[in-house]
């Protein structure tokens, strides 16, 4: 059975878990947000669903709540951060001002963290800067889950891209997606409610094709989406973001000295473009990127990328988010037993 809870009382009701867990105040708000906004816009595998592997995780000293991230400025459209084993948000808000006046300055910005923990969406660490005007791409690697084509055992994360860009008209287009058959939070989610995937999203422990989760959590992977295709876009996301930002390549991260934990520790890279820059004689971006989105309409796509989480927001920011019963109260255990 389901209720519906305003994204206030969700908001705070996960800030109070974070904050039980060690963050700062301001940390926990940021976090809980995160989470909240993933539920919100239909994320729900980056949502309320991960509150337990976070906890999890911290519980078991792989991922410090109390991780202050360290900026490095290596370069005039380049920083580094180190976050200490915190998670990648955090280290995204301690280097966001710099991050965005290098922007603004040069045309171009990267931001390359390393040691930090993934949350939620990776859509939503982007969505502030294209709505400060900025065109966004993000990269995160993650734990080896995902066997290439040809190969015997998972050498890449899900390693998904999130990229988006503002129009004028209407809400930023984004767009979030692994280099995977699916997320690993889908596969975690199906097995959990005993729900089978499409055959051929995995393999199993032996190699063969599978679409059972449990199959592929046990020993098995999941597949690259499109083959090889699938297979180069995780490349690249390794490359960008362990080689360049000098975090481990997903095949290098281990949590055997923490049991418990749910979460890897890798790198995230965020590339900023002020679409502005030099651009006194053409015609503005946004307006053009409204063209672009008028056209797709007119010829019968329903809706362009990132409407519809949108919209579902609009929907729970006026009637409130729709939970499970049973992940609400497991929800406010977690809360009450801090």
């Amino acid at each position: 059975m389901e209720n519906r809870h305003s994204f206030t009382e969700v908001q705070n009701l996960l800030a109070r878990i974070f904050r039980a867990e060690g963050f700062s105040p301001e940390h926990a708000e940021l976090l809980a947000t995160n989470c909240a906004t993933a539920e919100a816009d239909g994320s729900v595998s980056h949502g309320l669903f991960r509150m337990r592997h976070y906890a999890d995780t911290i519980k078991s000293g792989y991922a410090d709540p109390a991780a202050e991230p360290i900026v490095e400025d290596v370069a005039p459209s380049v920083l580094r951060v180190d976050a200490a084993g915190g998670f990648a948000l955090m280290a995204i808000e301690k280097a966001r001002s710099q991050l965005c006046k290098k922007a603004n300055s040069n045309g171009i910005a990267v931001l390359l963290v390393r040691n930090s923990h993934h949350l939620g969406a990776l859509y939503l660490d982007i969505e502030p800067f294209l709505r400060l005007g900025f065109v966004a791409l993000a990269l995160v690697n993650s734990e080896a889950v995902v066997a290439p084509p040809g190969a015997s055992r998972a050498i890449y994360g899900t390693n998904p891209v999130a990229f988006g860009a503002p129009r004028h008209s209407d809400g930023p287009v984004f767009w979030d997606q692994s280099s995977s058959t699916t997320a690993f939070g889908e596969v975690q989610m199906a097995a959990r409610e005993g729900r089978t995937l499409p055959d051929g999203t995995g393999v199993d422990a032996k190699g063969n094709l599978t679409g059972s989760p449990q199959a592929i959590l046990d020993g098995g992977a999941l597949l690259t989406f499109g083959g090889h295709k699938g297979a180069s876009i995780a490349l690249m996301v390794e490359i960008m973001c362990a080689a360049l930002g000098g975090a481990d390549f997903g095949y290098e991260v281990s949590c055997k000295d923490h049991p418990g934990a749910m979460t890897s520790r890798t790198g995230e890279t965020i590339i900023l473009i002020d679409p502005g820059a030099g651009a006194s004689n053409l015609r503005p971006f946004a307006k053009r990127l409204d063209e672009l989105t008028d056209a797709l309409k007119a010829a019968g796509q329903a809706r362009v990328p990132g409407e519809r989480r949108l919209h579902l927001r609009g929907n729970a920011m006026t009637s409130g988010i729709a939970i499970d019963d049973r992940l609400w109260r497991e929800l406010t255990d977690m809360a009450q037993k801090t």
